[in-house]
C-alpha cells in the first residue's frame, strides 16, 4: 500500500504542497471542538454553541465558492494570502468578545466575519488534478490521499483542541487553531511550483461564465454532500454532548478520533483498488454504506452501551464516509473543466460546510431537550437523506437512464452550456 501512495511524490513539489497543505486543514479540524467548548464553558450554553458555529459556517459556505472562483481567475496564492491575514481579525474579536462578557449577538457577529475561508483541501486536489491530468488511475489515489489526510487531521485535531481547551485555557484550542491555520495556508500559497496555471481569458469572457451549479450532476452531489454535512455536525456535537452527560467530557476527542480514524484507514484502502465501473455507481454504493454503518453510533447511544461500545460503533461509522467523499470529489473532476475546478470543488465544500452547521444547531437544541443519546437520530437520518437524494439524481450521475434530450455521446458538462 506504502509504495503506490510513495509513487505519488516522485514528481517534484508534491511533497512541500502537501505537508503545508495538512497543516493548514489541521486547524479547521481543531476549531469545531474548541469553539463548542469555548463557548459552553464561558457561557454555559451548548445551544448558543451550536448556534454560533452555525452562523460562522454558513458564513463561510457563502464566501468559499466566491473566493473559488477568485482563484481559479487569478491563482491559488494571490487569492490565500490576503484572505488568510483577513481572517485573523474576527478570530481575534470572537476571542475578545467571549472573555469580556459581551453580548451574545457580538460572537455572532464575530464568527460570520470570517467568511474568507480558502478551500485548502479543494486546493490540493486541484493540484493533483493538474499534475496528473493524464493518469486518472494516480489521481483516484491521490483523491484518496487527500481524503484520509483529511480525517488524519480530523483524528488528531478535536484531541489536541480538547487537551488544549480543557488542561491550558478554553481559549487555547482556539488560538493555536487560527496560529497553525494561518501559518499553513502561507506556507501552501508559497509552494508556486506545482500551482495550477489561471485561464488565461478576458475579463469579460470570465463574467460570462456560468456557474458551475448549472452542472446537474454538481447540484445533485452538493445536496448529498449538504445531508453528509448534517452527519458530521451533528455526529460532533452529539458525541461531545453524551460524553459531558455521562461525566466524561475530555474524552470526547477521543470519540471523535475515532470516527477520523475509521474515515481514514477506509480511505487509504479505497485508493488502493482499483477502480471498476462508472464513478457515478461507486458514489451511490458509497452512500448507501455510509446510511447502512451510521445505525451503529444510534443503536449504541439508545442502548445505553457505555463509551467503549460507542467507540467502536463511531470507529466503524466513519469507513462509510471517505469512499463517498472520495469519489464524489472524483466525479467533479471529471464533469467539470479546469478553469472552473476550485470554484466547483468549494461549492461542493460549502455544501458539507452549510450541513454541518445544520446538524450543529439540531444536535445542540436536541442535546439540551432530550435523553444523550437521542442526538444520534440526527446523523442517522441525515445518512438516509443523502442516499435518497443520491438516488433520485442518480441518472445525472450517470447511472441508469440518461436525462430527455441527451445522447449517449454528450456528457454532462456540455449539455450545460
Amino acid at each position: 500500500m506504502l509504495a503506490q501512495y510513495r509513487r505519488l511524490f516522485t514528481r517534484p513539489g508534491t511533497v512541500a504542497f502537501t505537508l503545508a497543505g495538512l497543516l493548514a486543514r489541521l486547524s479547521m479540524s481543531m476549531t469545531g471542538v474548541s469553539l463548542v467548548v469555548l463557548i459552553a464553558e464561558r457561557r454555559g450554553s451548548y445551544a448558543l454553541a451550536g448556534t454560533v458555529a452555525a452562523a460562522g459556517l454558513v458564513a463561510v459556505a457563502i464566501g468559499m465558492p466566491l473566493i473559488g472562483r477568485l482563484v481559479d481567475r487569478f491563482g491559488q496564492a494571490r487569492v490565500t494570502v490576503p484572505a488568510v491575514l483577513y481572517n485573523l481579525v474576527p478570530l481575534c474579536g470572537l476571542l475578545l468578545c467571549v472573555r469580556l462578557g459581551a453580548p451574545d449577538w457580538t460572537l455572532y457577529l464575530c464568527w460570520a466575519a470570517g467568511s474568507a475561508v480558502p478551500n485548502l483541501g479543494g486546493m490540493a486536489r486541484a493540484r493533483w488534478a493538474h499534475l496528473l491530468r493524464d493518469a486518472p488511475d494516480d489521481r483516484h489515489l491521490a483523491n484518496s490521499l487527500e481524503q484520509a489526510l483529511d480525517e488524519l487531521c480530523f483524528m488528531t485535531g478535536p484531541v489536541l483542541g480538547m487537551v488544549l481547551c480543557t488542561t491550558v485555557a478554553p481559549e487555547a484550542g482556539m488560538l493555536a487553531a487560527g496560529g497553525v491555520g494561518a501559518g499553513g495556508a502561507l506556507l501552501f500559497a508559497a509552494q508556486r511550483r506545482t500551482e495550477p496555471p489561471t485561464a488565461d481569458r478576458p475579463a469579460t469572457t470570465v463574467a460570462a461564465d456560468r456557474s458551475p451549479l448549472r452542472v446537474p450532476a454538481l447540484r445533485v452531489l452538493t445536496l448529498t454532500f449538504l445531508s453528509t454535512g448534517m452527519v458530521f455536525g451533528a455526529l460532533d456535537l452529539t458525541t461531545v454532548a453524551y460524553a459531558d452527560a455521562l461525566g466524561n467530557r475530555p474524552v470526547a476527542g477521543g470519540l471523535l478520533a475515532l470516527v477520523a480514524a475509521g474515515s481514514c484507514v477506509a480511505g487509504l484502502v479505497f485508493g488502493t483498488l482499483r477502480p471498476t465501473g462508472p464513478a457515478g455507481a461507486r458514489f451511490l454504493r458509497g452512500v448507501a454504506a455510509m446510511a447502512g454503518l451510521l445505525l451503529l453510533p444510534l443503536a449504541a447511544g439508545l442502548g445505553g452501551a457505555g463509551l467503549a461500545l460507542l467507540g467502536v460503533a463511531l470507529f466503524a461509522a466513519g469507513t462509510g464516509t471517505a469512499p463517498t467523499m472520495v469519489t464524489g470529489m472524483t466525479l467533479i473532476q471529471e464533469l467539470l473543466p479546469q478553469r472552473q475546478l476550485n470554484e466547483a470543488m468549494a461549492i461542493a465544500v460549502s455544501g458539507i460546510m452549510i450541513g454541518i452547521s445544520t446538524g450543529s444547531a439540531l444536535a445542540g437544541a436536541l442535546a439540551e431537550h432530550a435523553a444523550p443519546g437521542a442526538g444520534y437520530w440526527i446523523p442517522a437520518g441525515a445518512a438516509a437523506l443523502a442516499l435518497l437524494i443520491a438516488l433520485a439524481g442518480r441518472r445525472h450521475l450517470g447511472v441508469g437512464p440518461r436525462p430527455p434530450g441527451r445522447t449517449a455521446s454528450e456528457p454532462t458538462v456540455s449539455a450545460t452550456r
